[in-house]
């Protein structure tokens, strides 16, 4: 892509931002003291809650939490934030999303082919905003095209425009044929148009691939080691790449300090990736007792990504017809099979990272997951503790970011029951600070 077009890109992206949320922005700079009195706290998710507690926010971090409420006489010039009705806990993490659409199937194609690159980015700078006020303040972005969310990652990190903290993969890298091959059930004159960078067929081409994604300036790389439910392709979902190319992505990742994500269904692919130190695997639909050695052996996380199934039934029950007949039936095996391989990990004693694959769910509609992780046999304290402290592991922001302790980012949310006891008050989130500012109250 040209220099203009990208920078034209980061332009209009930062505009749309801009133009939707400086209000948002400016609602609480984030500077000074601000004394959050909270009803009920589970400042330690995996702990158990306090009662009625102050968390004690200066210039965006927390300074101290303590029990009971703390008043302005206390701290002369501070604001007083009266949650004191509300069940308050940390910002959560969703580690799988794609932000630049909401659409999927044949609508996703068609917007992919019709629409510029400009049109994405206030797609993805809307999605962002939305995700933030559900309660997400921070997420990672596993895979894009033209730089858009990386642009946008930079801009919120700057402060400019509203969104949770963004870790970005740039574009996935896939085989040739795989899941990450754009120019799947494309006519030929159009495919051999779509950039193909991050495809590889050999050791040497995958570490070039991964280079150019570091190049990029990515937080993280994303491989696709088996076929996908959304491609068009009659491989299915198990194993497209060979070893010497899944250990050249992930040695090469890490060699540049970057944790590397792995699609993978089938598990052939699963445990192709966990044996060359795959730092999570992303869906592992079908995880096997091998895998769960794997698992435990090498500490990976296992992601699963179990609403991607609402965003099925949804576009399903409004066009019969939302995908083409050969990714249809993958999508119900998908739709039949959800839940089963965390239902075999989880008890197993595999570490499980929260996330959505929003994208192909709704974005906004993060929370969602969270009923299905306990349908399938997580707690409730246990889904909370997947998306903020297991989360800010997998995503290396431990230091920052999972709990609400002295140093950390002032990053929480308040909801008006008690998650511990109905975790599906997770989906009407009535407060959110990230860094110390308000963006939703």
């Amino acid at each position: 892509m040209p220099v203009r077009a990208i920078r034209n890109a980061v332009a209009i992206a930062l505009l749309a931002c801009s133009t939707l949320s400086t209000q948002a922005v400016a609602q609480t700079s984030g500077d000074g003291v601000v004394l959050v009195q909270a009803g009920r706290l589970l400042d330690r998710p995996g702990q158990a809650p306090r009662g009625n507690a102050t968390v004690i926010v200066r210039n965006g971090k927390v300074e101290a939490v303590r029990d009971g409420f703390v008043g302005a006489e206390n701290y002369p010039g501070a604001r007083v934030v009266d949650l004191r009705e509300r069940f308050v806990l940390p910002g959560l993490m969703d580690c799988h999303v794609h932000l630049d659409s909401d659409r999927a199937g044949q609508e996703g194609l068609l917007e992919s082919l019709t629409n510029e690159l400009p049109y994405f980015a206030y797609e993805a700078a809307v999605n962002a905003r939305k995700t933030l006020e559900a309660g997400f303040t921070t997420v990672r972005n596993l895979g894009n095209d033209g730089g858009v969310t990386l642009a946008l990652r930079d801009a919120i990190a700057a402060g400019k425009v509203p969104g949770p903290r963004i870790i970005d993969a740039g574009t996935s890298i896939s085989a040739t044929s795989g899941h990450g091959d754009q120019t799947l059930s494309l006519r030929h004159e159009i495919g051999e148009h779509m950039s193909q960078e991050n495809l590889c067929d050999s050791a040497e081409s995958c570490r070039r691939a991964v280079r150019m994604q570091v190049r990029r300036g990515v937080d993280v790389i994303k491989i696709l080691t088996t076929g996908g439910v959304n491609s068009r392709i009659g491989a299915g979902i198990n194993k497209q790449m060979f070893d010497d190319e899944a250990k050249a992505l992930i040695e090469t990742a890490h060699l540049y300090n970057k944790k590397v994500a792995v699609h993978a269904h089938g598990a052939d692919g699963i445990n192709l990736a966990l044996k060359y130190g795959a730092d999570s695997i992303e869906h592992g639909t079908l995880i096997d007792d091998e895998s769960i050695k794997l698992f435990l052996k090498y500490g990976a996380y296992y992601v699963p990504t179990l609403s991607t199934v609402n965003g099925y039934l949804e576009r399903l029950a409004k066009d019969p017809n939302a995908y083409p007949p050969e990714v249809r039936s993958k999508i119900e095996w998908r739709i039949g099979i959800t839940g089963k391989a965390l239902e075999k990990a989880y008890p197993r004693g595999v570490k499980i990272a929260f996330g959505t694959d929003a994208g192909v769910s709704k974005h906004g509609r993060n929370a969602d997951e969270f009923e299905l992780l306990v349908k399938h046999g997580m707690p409730a304290a246990e889904a909370i503790k997947a998306a903020t402290v297991n989360a800010a592991d997998l995503l290396g922001i431990t230091a920052e970011a999972g709990t609400l302790e002295p140093g950390k980012r002032a990053d929480l949310i308040a909801v008006a029951g008690d998650p511990l006891a109905d975790v599906t008050v997770l989906e009407q989130v009535a407060f959110v600070m990230k860094d110390g500012r308000v963006f939703k109250q």
